[in-house]
């Protein structure tokens, strides 16, 4: 396990999934460490707001309960966040939407640090003000292009991976990010999204 510039965590996750299946419990903290910041922002960014520990929690649990179907060679974090996304749904289902958003922009902007602490401050609080500005926009869209959007652009999927965190297919992913964009290029600075959708790695 190494941490990475900005402080996000790599792990070898195909060899850690083998040795928890091969008995070592224990060995599913490093999955968790890794992923713990990504799976928090997804559920407030989906409405968990104050629940979102409590989501994030039951989204590790089930995984681990569930790693046996896992398919190898996957992503991790995909399949992992589409059980957040199912948990964070069964949670706010019947909660108002105004406590979703004050709890979305909260972990988005707390959750993990985005900008690396090297960079310069300058540019750093441009890229603040800009994620500012899409959480902001997000709550004008409807839940679909919310998440297509949080997966694209504040957790940086490329597409196979939002389309297998979503449940979706590919195409889908790519006409509903499409019309999220148009409607939030009617209400960001041109700015903000960086000139429209990010390519595919």
């Amino acid at each position: 396990m190494r941490t990475r510039e900005g402080g996000r965590i790599d792990v070898d996750e195909a060899a850690v999934i083998a040795r928890v299946r091969a008995g070592e419990a224990e060995a599913y903290a490093e999955l968790v460490r890794a992923h713990t910041a990504p799976a928090l922002r997804v559920a407030a960014a989906f409405g968990a707001g104050a629940d979102a520990e409590d989501v994030v929690q039951s989204a590790f649990f089930k995984a681990y309960c569930t790693l046996g179907r896992f398919r190898d060679g996957s992503p991790f974090r995909p399949w992992l966040i589409r059980i957040v996304v199912n948990e964070t749904r069964n949670t706010v289902r019947s909660s108002a939407r105004h406590r979703a958003a004050t709890g979305r922009e909260a972990a988005l902007t707390e959750a993990e640090p985005l900008i690396p602490e090297s960079a310069d401050p300058a540019v750093a609080a441009v890229e603040e003000e800009r994620r500012a500005q899409l959480t902001a926009a997000l709550d004008e869209l409807s839940e679909e292009h919310r998440q297509v959007v949080t997966c694209r652009y504040l957790l940086e999927m490329d597409e196979a991976e939002t389309a297998a965190a979503l449940g979706w297919a590919r195409g889908t992913v790519k006409s509903r990010l499409n019309r999220a964009l148009r409607k939030l290029g009617r209400i960001l600075p041109p700015d903000v999204l960086g000139g429209g959708e990010k390519g595919d790695e």
